[in-house]
């Protein structure tokens, strides 16, 4: 029997490559301890996005290859993660403790931005992580609906000064629609919307959160200069269809995050084809590649495409989005797919941003 080595362990790891770091652990720097001891085999593993779905297979795995060294009669592999909080300075309070912001948004409605928004917040909190909702869309508050939050409901409060979150399918979540009855319609000017924002965000209470995901108003107005110039938005995610008119206004969303150093972590094209559900023929109705090829123009990648479903909308309609409905569905699958593409973006993007400066203040 030979000795076991610290080389072939490396070497059986790096035969493994993350389906969403796009590369070995070992160069990807996730492996933190390698210890031998005689025949055995101990490892240690860090991932940087939320993992709780997937870690015991890759575990498993990775013990697997381990155990095919000559020579190694047994391996462990531990495998725990945690999500870094993009670099920020002073907050409001009530975000304090809230480690990442992701606007969600488009340049137009009726793309399924809002249908997007609630399954990427249920696809990160499947995966493990701590996650809230935050309806931003004053006029057109959706998410109460899609949450199966019955109307009427409002949310508690602390002091009389912090609004309490309302939870369901395990994530928080706060909406324009808290706070006015199903039919009320919100007849403001601009300044009247983006302080109703500021109101909804300074004062609700989160508490710890890996993930705020905000489902953006369509467009480039208001609201979403607010959100910018106000709060330390991490990154944005743009939803779009695949079709001309569509990326038109997508093009437009891009340019405003850049305009405002907000960067974008990607696209989701929504509605990218149409599966028959009689024969299973599918058919690209809006166009095909539409996002992949606006992704490619602002050097940035397609998180993910999702089709346009009739699973999607009944769902949505229900009030349990498709994630929560039945997280190992086709349709989840692609939702959770996309969020870890998301989670990996926004991982990739905080270790690329520069360290805030230490200013010292010296007596000479």
């Amino acid at each position: 029997m030979s000795d076991l080595t610290r080389a072939e362990a490396e070497a059986a790891l790096a035969a493994y490559t993350d389906p969403y770091l796009e590369s070995d652990l070992i160069s990807a720097g996730c492996v933190r301890d390698i210890r031998i001891d005689g025949d055995r085999i101990s490892v240690d593993i860090h991932m940087g996005y939320p993992s709780g779905y997937l870690k015991d297979g890759v575990a498993q795995m990775l013990q697997t290859a381990l155990e095919n060294i000559d020579g190694c009669g047994r391996a462990e592999v531990n495998i725990d993660w945690q999500v870094s909080a993009a670099n920020q300075q002073s907050e409001p309070e009530a975000i304090a403790s809230v480690k990442n912001i992701i606007a969600v948004a488009s340049g137009k409605g009726g793309v399924g931005k809002s249908t997007t928004s609630v399954n990427l917040a249920l696809a990160l909190a499947k995966d493990g992580a701590s996650v809230g909702l935050l309806d931003a869309d004053i006029y057109g508050p959706s998410q109460g609906m899609m949450l199966g939050i019955a109307d009427g409901t409002r949310p508690e409060t602390i002091d009389d000064k912090w609004f309490v979150p309302i939870e369901a399918h395990g994530i928080k979540s706060m909406s324009m629609a808290y706070l006015v009855t199903e039919s009320t319609p919100m007849v403001w000017r601009g300044p009247m919307v983006a302080g109703a924002l500021m109101q909804i965000m300074t004062q609700t209470r989160w508490g710890e959160l890996d993930y705020l995901i905000i489902d953006m108003p369509p467009g480039t107005g208001d609201i979403q200069l607010t959100l910018s110039q106000k709060f330390p938005v991490s990154g944005a995610v743009i939803v779009t269809t695949p079709q001309d008119i569509a990326l038109a206004d997508a093009k437009k969303g891009v340019e405003m995050f850049r305009k405002v150093n907000i960067p974008v972590l990607g696209m989701i094209e929504n509605m990218s084809m149409h599966i028959c559900s009689q024969c299973g023929h599918a058919e690209h109705i809006f166009g095909e590649e539409g996002a992949e090829r606006l992704a490619e123009t602002y050097n940035t990648r397609v998180l993910g495409s999702l089709p346009l479903s009739k699973y999607i909308r009944e769902m949505s309609d229900d009030g349990t989005p498709v994630v929560a409905a039945d997280d190992c569905s086709e349709v989840s699958m692609m939702y959770r797919h996309a969020a870890r593409n998301m989670a990996v973006a926004l991982q990739r993007q905080t270790q690329q941003a520069p360290a805030a400066p230490v200013i010292q203040i010296s007596d000479e």
